[in-house]
């Protein structure tokens, strides 16, 4: 019975050691995305950080910042989006394809 729990342990260790390893890999990685046909893009990292927003000078209008804004949103959410989503597709590999609530 001991040395079940111990090959556990060592196994959940090791499942750990991977996490770990991975979510260092997925902060390097980044994700881009855009809005109104690239007007604003964004740009994320594997850990959701957002890192720059470029937005064309064209779509600056001091009378629609509304559309800007919602531009901005756009990109930035959908960059999130597909960050979360690399992220999950990589601890699935590492879980099997089980969903394990709280790991990630």
């Amino acid at each position: 019975m001991a040395k079940g729990l111990g090959q556990m342990m060592k196994q959940a260790q090791q499942m750990q050691q991977k996490m770990v390893r991975i979510q260092e890999e997925m902060e390097k990685q980044e994700i881009e995305a855009a809005a109104g046909g690239g007007m604003v893009t964004a740009r994320v990292n594997g850990k959701q950080q957002l890192l720059a927003i470029k937005i064309d000078p064209s779509v600056v209008d001091a009378q629609d910042v509304d559309m800007l804004q919602d531009l901005i949103l756009v990109a930035v959410n959908e960059a999130i989006r597909q960050s979360q989503d690399m992220m999950q597709q990589e601890m699935s590999k590492l879980t099997g394809g089980l969903n394990i609530p709280g790991l990630f």
